[in-house]
């Protein structure tokens, strides 16, 4: 037991209390061979001194956004963050609070809530909002069982260009359901149209396109939704909430339901989360939502105040009755995407979408003029796009990183006819200096 904080005498004073004789009886249900034998072989003790040093090393031998220039993209994004997100989110009262549940959530979180959903629709075209999912993959699976839901139909059509963790996901959410799924490839960067139409049928319950696409471009989701709504499918668009700040949104469309990933808004990349999924609906799929609607309304007294209006959960009703398993909101990345929009205002937000429109393709025009590098497609982007090179991608990116630049992720791994390709992404964050330095960095392989 020497690597438990218990001493000896506690250990007895347990084992007497429970009427156990020893430590092996207690564990004697468990086969022998399956039972520790011996001490695990770990260091002596330390001070916290020695400890705290140890660590601190440790942690020195990451390299973070801070120490690299970063134009990583492929769902998660060095964007800015104002200072005020953590100076208000890591107050006290909200960061202690876990998530609230109906009972005990107090009229600050439930406020928070209530401007989260408010911003949200404004964002993205749409009438309601919940108080948020975990993610981008699991509010696109939760919207998809939704449109089945609403609709009575049972498979789901969705473009080869939304994010790969996105549809893997999804096959894992309808993998044990008597659900189809038919993902539909790409012609020249975008959702082939031919293809989509085709597989569109009478028992297609929704369709997902994800915009900007996986490697960066723009969907016409008027064609595609005028697809999905002529088969009477659910149009679903996962959605970058930066571009909506600038570009006509998913709702003006005809979108039904619009998901996205929330960490462009406030959340720092944190090596992969914990991050925010976005969704919101037309009105009248209200009640077929997931998750938790925060409303306002007037106390006894006639003041202001806000209350849980839908909680859809298995918890709350019948099983059988519920929409979703959801049972919990990210609370803390919500109100971080709340003050991030309330601080960016507007204009803010438009501002940093402009300067990733500009600089992305100052970039791109940039590497493209380089012997060796091409962009594979022509299609409209917004922030990313993906490069092709006769070299070795994989040298490509290692000689880039000893000039302390991270530039781009290889798509080989999702797609085996782009090999030869990466995708790079340009934030507001990005200078010209550091763009010119990329491509001073790709130019020395020349």
């Amino acid at each position: 037991m020497n690597y438990t904080q218990l001493s000896d005498t506690q250990v007895e004073h347990m084992l007497k209390t429970i009427g156990t004789g020893s430590v092996e009886e207690l564990f004697s249900r468990i086969p022998r061979q399956q039972r520790l034998d011996h001490p695990l072989e770990i260091p002596a003790g330390v001070s916290e001194m020695e400890l705290l040093a140890d660590l601190r090393s440790l942690a020195g031998r990451n390299k973070t956004c801070d120490d690299l220039v970063c134009f990583l993209g492929a769902g998660a994004y060095d964007h800015f963050i104002p200072t005020i997100v953590d100076h208000l989110a890591m107050r006290g009262e909200f960061r202690t609070a876990y998530t609230p549940y109906q009972a005990e959530a107090s009229q600050g979180a439930l406020q928070a809530f209530y401007e989260y959903q408010t911003m949200i629709c404004r964002l993205t075209g749409m009438k309601v909002a919940n108080a948020s999912l975990y993610e981008q993959t699991t509010a696109v699976a939760e919207a998809v069982l939704m449109a089945s839901a609403i609709t009575r139909r049972t498979s789901v059509v969705i473009s080869g260009v939304t994010h790969p963790e996105t549809r893997a996901v999804l096959r894992t959410y309808l993998g044990e359901r008597d659900f189809g799924q038919v993902e539909v490839g790409c012609r020249e960067g975008t959702t082939h149209l031919g293809t989509l139409k085709s597989a569109v049928g009478q028992s297609t319950a929704a369709v997902v396109v994800q915009w900007p696409n996986f490697l960066g471009h723009l969907e016409p989701l008027d064609e595609i939704i005028k697809i999905a709504h002529d088969a009477g499918a659910l149009a679903v668009v996962c959605a970058d909430p930066i571009a909506c700040a600038l570009l006509k949104p998913p709702g003006d469309y005809g979108a039904d339901i619009v998901v996205g990933e929330g960490q462009a808004l406030g959340i720092p990349l944190s090596y992969g989360g914990p991050y925010l999924g976005f969704f919101a609906c037309r009105e009248k799929f209200l009640r077929k939502m997931p998750g938790r609607v925060v409303s306002e309304a007037r106390d006894v007294d006639g003041r202001r105040s806000f209350c849980l209006v839908l909680q859809t959960r298995e918890q709350h009703i019948r099983r059988e009755k519920a929409t979703s398993n959801v049972c919990t909101n990210q609370g803390l990345m919500a109100l971080r995407a709340a003050v991030h929009l309330a601080a960016m205002g507007k204009q803010g937000l438009a501002e940093a979408a402009a300067q990733c429109l500009d600089k992305s393709h100052y970039a791109a025009g940039r590497i493209a003029g380089l012997d060796g590098f091409q962009l594979r497609f022509a299609a409209p982007f917004f922030k990313e796009f993906v490069v092709q090179t006769d070299r070795d991608v994989e040298q490509v990116l290692k000689h880039c990183r000893t000039r302390n630049i991270l530039a781009g992720v290889p798509l080989h791994q999702w797609y085996q006819d782009m090999k030869d390709c990466f995708v790079v992404a340009v934030t507001e964050k990005r200078t010209r200096k550091e763009i010119d330095a990329l491509v001073d960095a790709l130019g020395e392989l020349n």
